[in-house]
């Protein structure tokens, strides 16, 4: 499993673009950037979307003015439902949605969630992380339900 000071897997995910999906690779996205990563299970379900995404949203300009240049979420869902989630919440302009759709990242991290009995399919494990040009500086993993040790506040005190 990726640990604070591993530098994130190459991976590409799908971002929806005002021309339709496009890929967007590690490098795009952190290459001498800090960001805040946080992940979901699913776009929509009801911890992500009530709870974990609006403190992010909340939150995004205290965030940003502590010197991070982008917040992204990444959800092992498709680029559209990723796009109306995006839409429905009003955060398109404020934080990056991820299609990690077949959950290469979420595996290759080993950030991977299998609900295959809950019909769910592979996810992600809830998480947030501060990225530094790639490199992750600080990393928290939900091991119950909820978003409180992965939420917006947890990242604020860590910038």
């Amino acid at each position: 499993m990726i640990k604070v000071g591993d530098r994130l897997p190459k991976a590409t995910f799908t971002v929806m673009t005002a021309d339709g999906p496009a890929a967007k690779s590690t490098d795009d996205l952190f290459k001498g950037k800090k960001v805040v990563l946080f992940g979901v299970p699913g776009a929509f379900t009801p911890t992500c979307h009530k709870n974990h995404l609006p403190g992010f949203i909340e939150n995004e300009k205290a965030i940003k003015a502590k010197g991070v240049d982008d917040i992204a979420v990444i959800a092992t869902n498709d680029v559209f439902v990723m796009s109306a989630w995006a839409k429905d919440t009003g955060a398109g302009d404020k934080i990056t949605f991820l299609a990690d759709g077949s959950a290469a990242f979420a595996k290759a991290t080993g950030l991977d969630l299998d609900l295959t009995e809950r019909g769910m399919g592979m996810r992600n494990k809830r998480f947030s992380m501060i990225v530094d040009d790639g490199v992750v500086r600080s990393l928290n993993i939900e091991e119950g339900p909820g978003a409180e040790k992965s939420g917006a506040k947890t990242m604020l005190e860590q910038l």
